[in-house]
């Protein structure tokens, strides 16, 4: 095997470690041996490929991600997910090891809303407060007030007086869905994510007519003209929940594919089938999400490279609003006003 100084320039151009993997090793059981060596955990985020949801020590959305980096005990976290996120964990805990298989795991959400152009627009509405989703730039974040995800966005919006102006970033379809089931005005910015805004309505109605018994289940992220035709609007963690419990027995999803393997998981004698994009692919996957492998995962263990880094002042001008946000998920610390912020 390659050592890890001679792929450091691979790891710059690659955005992961390119070394020789023996063909056969176990890589669950090296990858478990890996994790006890270095007293690392896994975090795999629902959009990950199967085989990285099954060796994770926790999957989850966004949210629960973050709440259990800040609660483990662990030196290493290895982030199975997008280099956002993986740098959201990274103002949280800043003295642990945070790896993340492929740097170019990126995000068309955060890319959407670059801090330098957010910053001149900010300036036009100096009252108004940032909520920001959490997959936005490490740097987006020290211009937030608040992060939220869409499992706990209408929570958060609900415990700010309705006096306070807000602004939300970084997803348009998202923030509409949001003024509609909270009845509150937001200024919102015109990003979106690439994976939800390219489902296929006139695909999904196709789709629909063969699958009448179906139900939509839709991700808030995805276009007006969707959400419109949908029999559910939830997280992803919501949409979960909601197929386990409903009693339909068939699905269409609207929602990046990976969550299928979970609900599936629960759910084995149901059916889910995922909405189409406009393309020609069958389903919609983050193309961003999927560059991390179950391979990958396993060099950046073994080397601890790629690692994310972040400059000391974005750490903490970051962090006050993941701390605010973790604070407004819980029912014990509720909103007080905008000078707390």
């Amino acid at each position: 095997m390659a050592t890890a100084p001679l792929a450091t320039q691979d790891l710059l151009e690659l955005g992961y470690l390119d070394v020789d993997i023996d063909p056969r090793i176990d890589l669950f059981e090296e990858i478990e041996k890996l994790k006890k060596e270095k007293n690392a955990i896994i975090l795999a985020h629902y959009f990950q490929d199967p085989d990285l949801q099954d060796i994770a020590d926790y999957v989850g959305d966004s949210l629960y991600l973050l709440q259990q980096a800040a609660q483990t005990q662990a030196d290493v976290i290895a982030f199975a997910g997008i280099r956002s996120l993986a740098e959201a964990v990274k103002i949280l805990t800043p003295n642990k090891k945070i790896l993340l298989p492929d740097l170019k795991a990126g995000c068309s959400l955060a890319d959407s809303c670059p801090a330098s152009t957010f910053r001149k627009f900010k300036e036009k509405y100096p009252d108004h407060i940032v909520l920001s989703h959490l997959n936005c730039t490490a740097e987006l974040k020290t211009l937030t007030d608040i992060c939220c995800t869409s499992a706990n966005a209408a929570h958060i919006i609900a415990q700010i007086p309705s006096d306070q102006p807000i602004i939300f970033v970084p997803d348009i379809h998202m923030g509409k869905y949001l003024q509609q089931k909270t009845k509150r005005q937001m200024v919102l910015w015109n990003g979106s994510c690439q994976v939800h805004e390219t489902f296929s309505y006139q695909q999904i109605v196709k789709l629909r007519k063969r699958h009448p018994q179906a139900l939509l289940i839709a991700h808030p992220m995805c276009t007006p003209q969707i959400l419109d035709y949908a029999d559910f609007i939830g997280a992803i963690s919501e949409l979960l929940h909601f197929t386990a419990n409903s009693e339909a027995q068939t699905f269409l999803v609207a929602a990046e594919a990976g969550i299928i393997h979970q609900m599936r998981k629960q759910s084995p004698l149901k059916t889910f089938i995922p909405a189409p994009p406009n393309n020609t692919c069958a389903c919609n996957e983050c193309p961003h999400m999927k560059r991390n492998t179950l391979e990958k995962l396993y060099v950046c263990m073994k080397y601890e490279l790629p690692e994310i880094v972040l400059p000391e002042w974005i750490i903490e001008q970051g962090r006050r609003c993941i701390d605010r946000m973790l604070d407004l998920s819980s029912p014990e610390k509720p909103f007080t006003d905008s000078s707390s912020l």
